[in-house]
């Protein structure tokens, strides 16, 4: 009987031992397939980097070089806004002359309105002869 003992421990240790064998070569196939994914992974992510490096670099001269352009449009947009200016007040001077030249005079006519009492006030003009 210990003899059946020892033989059925034997045969159950030699399935022990395959089963073993078998996991452990399936565990290195998944470990290389792991390492290699890995390998592409790190590929992957270095010329992603070399082509984000590049990118930032021809962002940094585009941005230079409109900075560059927008400096050399300053001087134009100054000079728009001054002749602007100078619009502006020879329209003003040649309004001033117009009525001057009219010999306008304005005068304030208040005007009540009956429901809230308020009064409102209008300009007339009125041209005076000589």
């Amino acid at each position: 009987m210990i003899e059946w003992s020892v033989g059925i421990a034997a045969v159950a240790f030699v399935f022990l031992v395959v089963f073993l064998i078998l996991t452990l070569r399936k565990l290195m196939a998944t470990l290389a397939e792991t390492k290699e994914t890995l390998s592409d992974a790190r590929k992957s992510v270095n010329s992603i980097s070399y082509e984000a490096e590049e990118l930032i670099h021809e962002a940094n001269k585009i941005s230079v070089d409109v900075k560059g352009k927008m400096e050399s449009v300053d001087p134009l947009v100054e000079s728009v806004r001054d002749m602007g200016e100078v619009l502006h007040n020879a329209t003003s001077s040649m309004k001033r002359t117009d009525l001057e030249k009219e010999n306008r005079k304005t005068i304030h006519s208040k005007e009540t309105d009956g429901t809230q009492n308020k009064q409102e006030i209008h300009p007339v003009r009125i041209k005076m002869n000589e």
